[in-house]
């Protein structure tokens, strides 16, 4: 390919607004992340048991789902590029307020207003990256949200690390005698107003201005951005597409299976088993986990460090692969892992030895070749969901669902995912408290749930164009099955 062929610098300009885009995934993770080095010093702050540490935990979790239901009606009508530059907003109000929070109710506040804008840009940024990005490597693009995602909490991860390096303890007095865990949350100021700024320079989704008949600027952004050739054809197909619905609305979701379109059921399942094999305790909870099994709080912080790390390498692995290989053959790949690796996790633990604190509460003790099986079973778990599960799931909710009913379709997907993190969230610390083979052992059930779920109802996305997807679905019944059957 020549300096010369326009397709090569159009492509590096799809790949640029993509990633402007995937920076709301960057914040996700980090607001998502960043109160994992700040849980013990919250907890001792605010005297809190254990339900009340698993809340103010998962609190925002509650604005991710409420945020994640509304973007797509509010995208619909604004566009994607404001929904954007609302959620850059909603995380700086969170970053500065969390940081300056005076007790654990007006904190729990302030994570919800962050969790808006996580919410908003879980379901705004798979979209817009589907909409603007060529069928042929559209699996690669969508897969820079969960790389972002990733690199967001190994960010807030390391800045954990550095504070609490620094201050000595997350407890400890830093800059002007604000705690060090005061700075962990407001650390995020710094990337909210890099993604404000980004988002006001990112075009708008050429089917969002094919839906609102602003066909001129719509081929300005396909033919400067997409690569796309025969513009007229490109936008006639994205009308034909819409032309059934004159606006987007939640109503288009409703169908026959228990209210819904049987498309939309499988981007719930699938968000669902996504949190549900216990992801998020281990980026939630790592820190506190491995105190818990012997190691200080500065190691801890450094184990998590370097677990998120494995978690952008197998990200790197999923965009090189999931092109070549498909949606399908490594979402059922990462299953087996994730339920093999839970599985040895729950075993590992069952050797552990309790002990009960003063305040009742009670830890797990590993020790031995016991706690390196431990360590070893959760970084594979990582691996497993970082190279599958992680970014997959972002990339079919982008591109599995018709134009018409897509943004919609997400976010009713991404309200069941945020309402399934905070499930996980806020049972984890009381399922410990029972026993972490327990909880463990439920994971790992869940994954393996996820196998026989992904082999009977998820369909092949690869290659296939977004005007193609339709709202139909059948049960895969024998392995001859391909998508022509369909």
């Amino acid at each position: 390919m020549t300096p010369k062929d326009p397709t090569s610098r159009l492509n590096h300009r799809v790949i640029g607004i993509c990633i402007a885009a995937a920076l709301g995934g960057f914040l996700f993770g980090f607001d998502t992340s960043v109160i994992n080095g700040a849980v013990d010093a919250l907890s001792e702050q605010f005297a809190l048991g254990p339900a009340l540490t698993g809340f103010a935990v998962s609190s925002a979790l509650i604005g991710c789902a409420l945020g994640a239901w509304f973007a797509g009606p509010v995208a619909n009508r604004l566009g994607r590029v404001p929904v954007m530059l609302i959620a850059a907003v909603l995380f700086l109000v969170s970053a500065l307020g969390s940081g300056l929070a005076f007790g654990v109710w007006d904190l729990i506040a302030w994570r919800v207003v962050g969790g808006l804008g996580v919410g908003a840009a879980s379901v705004i940024a798979p979209a817009y990256i589907a909409e603007v990005s060529p069928a042929a490597v559209r699996g690669r693009l969508g897969s820079l949200q969960q790389l972002a995602i990733v690199t967001g909490i190994f960010v807030a991860l390391l800045s954990d690390a550095l504070f609490v390096n620094l201050a000595g303890s997350a407890s400890e007095p830093y800059w002007w005698g604000l705690e060090a865990w005061r700075w962990m949350f407001m650390a995020e100021a710094v990337p909210a107003l890099a993604y404000g700024l980004f988002a006001f320079r990112l075009p708008e989704s050429p089917r969002f201005l094919v839906a609102r008949g602003d066909l001129d600027r719509a081929a300005q952004v396909l033919y400067d951005f997409t690569g796309v050739d025969q513009v007229n054809l490109k936008i006639q197909e994205i009308k034909d597409t819409l032309d059934s619905e004159q606006r987007e609305s939640l109503r288009d979701l409703r169908g026959t299976l228990m209210g819904l379109k049987p498309i939309v059921w499988i981007g719930i399942a699938l968000s669902v088993f996504q949190q549900f094999v216990g992801i998020n305790v281990i980026f939630y909870y790592s820190t506190t986990l491995w105190r818990s099994v012997g190691f200080g709080e500065s190691d801890a912080l450094t184990i998590t460090v370097i677990t998120s790390v494995t978690n952008i390498v197998v990200t790197i692995i999923a965009i090189l692969l999931v092109d070549k290989v498909g949606r399908r053959p490594m979402l059922l790949v990462g299953s087996l892992g994730m339920a093999l690796s839970l599985a040895l996790m729950a075993v590992a633990f069952s050797f552990a030895t309790m002990t009960t604190a003063a305040d009742g509460s009670t830890s797990a003790e590993l020790g031995g070749a016991w706690a390196t099986v431990a360590l070893v079973a959760a970084n594979a778990f990582v691996v497993f969901f970082g190279a599958t599960w992680g970014p997959l799931v972002w990339v079919l909710l982008g591109e599995m669902f018709p134009n018409r009913i897509r943004a919609g379709a997400l976010a009713v997907a991404a309200a069941a995912q945020w309402a399934a993190n905070f499930a996980v969230s806020t049972t984890f610390p009381l399922l410990a408290d029972v026993g972490l083979t327990l909880a463990y052992g439920l994971y790992a059930v869940m994954a393996g749930l996820s196998f026989l779920f992904v082999w009977w109802f998820v369909p092949e996305t690869k290659g296939r164009e977004l005007e193609d997807m339709t709202d139909t679905v059948s049960v895969r019944r024998s392995r001859r099955r391909t998508p022509s059957d369909r």
